[in-house]
């Protein structure tokens, strides 16, 4: 069994991708470390003084940090609570902290200007609160630990939460006809996926306790595809259909980003190069396909 101070803290365990690691941790690091699950209601990040308090009594060996505030359009007319959470939180537990952090961050933080894979160092502008309040969370986190890991990813789901595939199930049993985005290009990213690589990563950070530089810095991960909404959708449809999960299909109407405004901003092009995370970590090799078919098979 681990020792009383082999513990890892989850902080935001009850989001879909806390409630995925949960579900899935190894037993290559259960059986030289526990996990200590943190939701909101256990620890509220942007609280300081119990962020200090909570780290103090545990004594974690690392720290995976997945509490954020994630509501993209509402963010837009609440910046003061998207920052609390997504600036101010990460520094509180980047200043508490006296071990390894891993940071999960977000595609977010570009502007969609490009037109090939975004590379780690690449220049970041967000267009949105949100993504402003998650790239500051960055700069915090490796202002004060410049040793930290910060994993950035995109169009994540999963079979808890509220989430584009469960989305897309729902209003695909219930609509005729439903109109997608379809200028918008990115990769999905199971939690599945992301959870492989975290737990990669925190195996790899807490060997390299010797070394506590390496590895560090930004990564990015995602299931590999460059896809629009339409295509994802097309693809969740074709699975549930096969899957006996849709009765009938719906039809699918290809939309610009023009047809469906939102309060925030997106970016039309976030993809993500995963170079550097594959050669770093141990990294899952399904296709996107083979993973939205995992999740639809975990709805059932």
């Amino acid at each position: 069994m681990p020792s009383a101070n082999a513990r890892i803290v989850l902080t935001g365990a009850g989001g879909q991708f806390g409630q995925t690691l949960v579900a899935c941790w190894p037993d290559s690091l259960l059986s030289q470390y526990e996990l200590i699950p943190l939701m909101r209601g256990d620890l509220d990040i942007a609280d300081a003084a119990a962020v200090h308090s909570t780290l103090d009594a545990l004594q974690p060996a690392l720290i995976i940090n997945a509490a954020a505030y994630t509501a993209v359009d509402k963010a837009e007319s609440e910046a003061e609570a998207a920052f609390a959470i997504n600036e101010r939180g990460v520094a509180n537990l980047a200043a508490a902290s006296t071990c390894p952090l891993i940071h999960l961050s977000t595609d977010f933080v570009f502007d969609g200007a490009a037109s090939t894979p975004y590379a780690e160092n690449a220049a970041t502008a967000p267009l949105s609160v949100y993504g402003k309040s998650k790239l500051a969370g960055e700069k915090a986190l490796l202002a004060q630990k410049p040793d930290a890991m910060i994993i950035r990813t995109s169009w994540l789901y999963s079979e808890y939460g509220a989430n584009f595939v469960k989305t897309m199930l729902r209003l695909m049993s219930e609509r005729d006809v439903l109109s997608i985005v379809n200028d918008q290009i990115g990769s999905p990213t199971s939690t599945h996926s992301l959870a492989a690589v975290v737990c990669s990563a925190a195996s790899t950070r807490l060997d390299s306790a010797a070394m506590p530089k390496e590895p560090s810095g930004i990564f990015h991960w995602s299931d590999g595809a460059s896809i629009t909404w339409f295509d994802f959708a097309l693809e969740i449809q074709t699975q549930a259909l096969a899957l006996g999960l849709l009765k009938s299909p719906c039809t699918l109407k290809p939309i610009p980003t023009s047809e469906y405004p939102t309060p925030a901003a997106r970016p039309l092009y976030s993809v993500m190069s995963r170079a550097r995370a594959r050669a770093e970590f141990d990294c899952p090799t399904n296709t996107w396909q083979a993973e939205l078919k995992r999740c639809l098979l975990a709805s059932s």
